[in-house]
Formats: structure tokens, C-alpha cells, sequence
């Protein structure tokens, strides 16, 4: 049994998502980071930290490769094109959307008040929108990658969720329409009850 350590209501949501769709068991161990639980597996102090036997794996992405690839799910196989598809969108979402709303974050509440600059938000909320609205503007299939769910789409979902909570302009129609199947899957629901550990 795999142990999760972190707060669902974080980054830890995509793993536990991974999981259930894995149909894998695992407990959690609620966290926040830079915890004492945190801080025993990972020096980073960052959630979620995995836990597989005496292997310890860290940052959320990296996590979902490994348990992908491990149990052949939600991915394609390493070392083929569509891998190096899959990845090459994984590394955009993360370029083009991660990485904006996560500076929006450390702007309103992660960083110490004096180092915030809060003239940046409506940039940041704006970037995030318009590389959004492009990105789903391409999507040609239920999917993705095409014909079957992979990691980009437990991505791409968790981060519209991540919009929504804080609170940035509604999302494009387009997304609305792509995300509504995945939230509507059992093993997003009953990850999604989970949210307040």
C-alpha cells in the first residue's frame, strides 16, 4: 500500500486522483508542508511526498510518472512518440499554466507580506486566462492526447480547479466542456471527498 503525505486540498489532489484511477491502495497521512511528517521523508518540506516501501519520491508530477509508468496506466510507454507527446504537453501545462498561477500564489499568500508584489495579480490572472483559452481551443478529441486519459488531463483539470479556488475569471467555455466528464468520473468524485484532510 502506497502512503500519501500532504493535504488533498493541494498539489497531493492530482496524486490521490492518480491512485484512484490506478484503482491502487493507499492511505494518507495529512500534512502541510514544511511539517513534521513532511520533514521526515523529504528536506524540501514540500507536499506530497510519496511513500512506496523504502522508496520515497517527491513533487507531484514526478510521483504520477512514476506510478503511471509502474502500473502502466494513464500514460504512454516511455522511450515512444507518444510518450515524447505526452510529455511535451505535460512540460506546457506546467510552463504556461503551473508556473503562472504558482506565482500568483506565492503573491497573495505564500510569500512574507513585504516580498508580495500584488500589482503583479492582474497580469498573472490574465496570462493564465489567454494561455488557457489557447490551449483549449486545440483540444480535438474527449481527450488530451487523443483517444484515452493520460496524466495531462488529471493535470489540466486539477489546475482549473486551482483557478477556480482562486478565485481568477471564469474559465472558457471550451474548458468548461472538456473538464466536465473528468470531474464527473468516480475516481475524481472520491477524490474530491477527500479534500478537507
Amino acid at each position: 500500500m502506497y502512503t500519501v503525505v500532504g493535504s488533498v486540498a493541494s498539489r497531493t489532489f492530482r496524486v490521490v486522483w492518480l491512485l484512484e484511477e490506478l484503482e491502487q491502495p493507499y492511505t494518507v497521512v495529512p500534512a502541510k508542508p514544511h511539517g513534521k511528517a513532511v520533514r521526515a521523508h523529504s528536506n524540501l518540506g514540500k507536499i506530497p511526498v510519496l511513500l512506496d516501501g523504502p522508496v520515497t519520491v517527491s513533487d507531484s508530477l514526478a510521483i504520477m510518472t512514476y506510478l503511471a509508468d509502474k502500473h502502466a496506466g494513464l500514460t504512454a510507454q516511455a522511450g515512444t512518440p507518444e510518450r515524447a507527446a505526452q510529455d511535451a504537453m505535460t512540460f506546457r501545462l506546467l510552463d504556461e499554466l503551473e508556473s503562472v498561477i504558482w506565482t500568483y500564489a506565492r503573491h497573495t499568500f505564500v510569500l512574507p507580506e513585504a516580498e508580495r508584489v500584488p500589482e503583479v495579480l492582474p497580469s498573472l490572472q490574465l496570462e493564465f486566462m489567454r494561455n488557457l483559452d489557447r490551449l483549449t481551443s486545440e483540444i480535438q478529441s474527449p481527450f488530451l492526447m487523443g483517444e484515452h486519459i493520460t496524466l495531462p488531463d488529471l493535470l489540466l483539470v486539477h489546475l482549473g480547479n486551482w483557478a477556480r479556488s482562486a478565485r481568477f475569471p471564469d474559465a472558457p467555455a471550451a474548458f468548461l466542456d472538456y473538464a466536465r466528464p473528468f470531474r464527473a468520473r468516480a475516481a475524481y468524485q472520491r477524490t474530491i471527498a477527500q479534500r478537507k484532510t
